[in-house]
């Protein structure tokens, strides 16, 4: 199962929270340590028709180069390759399923081989020190349903033939030094609900076939310098819940389909470049919207007071851009805010505007 919807972290202070939190899987390990291996009566694996899987798993520890927590000592023939530590297998065919090594503080480079476990559904490396680019062979694990990449040092592009992990609902590779566009092969992926690319290096802008994946419910690319405009195509993302694209180097308008994404709870968009002003619809189709930054812009015009009716409001930003005009947003029917940040801005005196009731 993938994780379910998250907030979309800004670059201002950090609102919301990220997918790649608490990212826990069950273990099929005995005892309360899920990094504490079971002793196999049999000291030498019975692998049979296994063997891909045991070599594609040794082939992965050689290539570590530093293991501080001892994860891997028990990776070795006295135990079944099953009861290793981080792996889980399937319960039928004993082939790995997942493999759940993240904040481990492991260092190296990853195995191409890790694309011979055939079986796996989810993939945990978050938050260690892998290094070099991502395997080609990852784009050859038809099941894998989460991919979770996050605070390492990979570099070079995201691989194109990710689009073989036909199955693939979360890709979460933040925080890493990847370089280059977001390849189009990416919309091949049917099932992808959550797209985390946030604080990289990507260029190539927000690419229009992105919404091909209508399965879309969050997209956090903070921190990139995408450059572009938001195309119109993102309105095919009917499911959106979170997009988070602020310091991506954005220019042009915000798109009105924005508003109509009835599903949306956080959205943020700080940091850019963008102009024109807000629709006077804007808070009327957002019932479930939480957070709406769109501070540090060159938007303009007055503030919607339809902005009233998005009555689940907490985190309110538009400082720093050009709004003018009387404030007759009514505050007082959101019940649920605790941030208003609306300084920089050229708005009425207080006394001469309708004031923030």
């Amino acid at each position: 199962m993938a994780p379910s919807p998250e907030g979309v972290a800004s670059p201002h202070n950090q609102v919301g929270s990220s997918l790649e939190g608490n990212d826990t899987l069950p273990f099929t390990h005995a005892g309360g340590n899920p990094y504490r291996p079971r002793q196999d009566s049999n000291l030498r694996p019975c692998l049979g028709s296994n063997e891909t899987d045991y070599l594609a798993l040794l082939s992965f520890k050689s290539m570590i180069t530093h293991d501080p927590n001892e994860v891997l000592t028990s990776w070795n023939h006295s135990f079944h390759f099953c009861d290793w530590s981080g792996i889980s297998c399937g319960k039928r065919h004993k082939r790995v399923t997942v493999l759940q090594l993240d904040s481990q503080g492991l260092d190296g480079s990853l195995s191409p081989h890790v694309g011979n476990l055939s079986f796996l559904r989810e993939l945990f490396l978050s938050n260690n020190s892998f290094q070099g680019t991502i395997p080609l062979e990852v784009g050859r694990l038809s099941r894998l349903r989460g991919l979770y990449f996050s605070e390492n040092n990979f570099s070079g592009v995201i691989p194109a033939n990710l689009s073989g992990c036909s199955n693939l609902e979360v890709l979460s590779l933040a925080q890493n030094k990847l370089t280059g566009s977001i390849p189009k092969e990416m919309s091949l992926l049917p099932k992808l609900t959550h797209l985390l690319i946030h604080y990289n290096n990507l260029t190539g802008g927000i690419r229009p076939f992105l919404g091909n994946i209508t399965s879309m419910e969050g997209f956090l690319a903070v921190g990139n310098p995408l450059g572009g405009s938001i195309p119109d195509t993102l309105g095919l993302w009917k499911s959106l819940r979170g997009f988070g694209a602020g310091d991506c180097n954005l220019y042009g308008s915000i798109p009105h389909f924005i508003f109509n994404l009835s599903l949306l709870v956080n959205f943020s968009l700080s940091e850019n470049h963008l102009t024109g002003s807000l629709p006077s619809e804007t808070g009327d189709q957002l019932p479930n919207l939480e957070l709406l930054q769109l501070w540090g812009n060159e938007l303009n015009g007055v503030l919607p007071p339809s902005i009233s009716n998005c009555s689940r409001l907490r985190h309110f930003e538009m400082s720093f851009n050009n709004f003018s005009g009387k404030l007759t947003i009514n505050f007082s029917k959101l019940g649920d805010i605790n941030k208003i940040i609306l300084n920089y801005n050229n708005f009425h005196q207080r006394g001469e505007a309708d004031d923030m009731r």
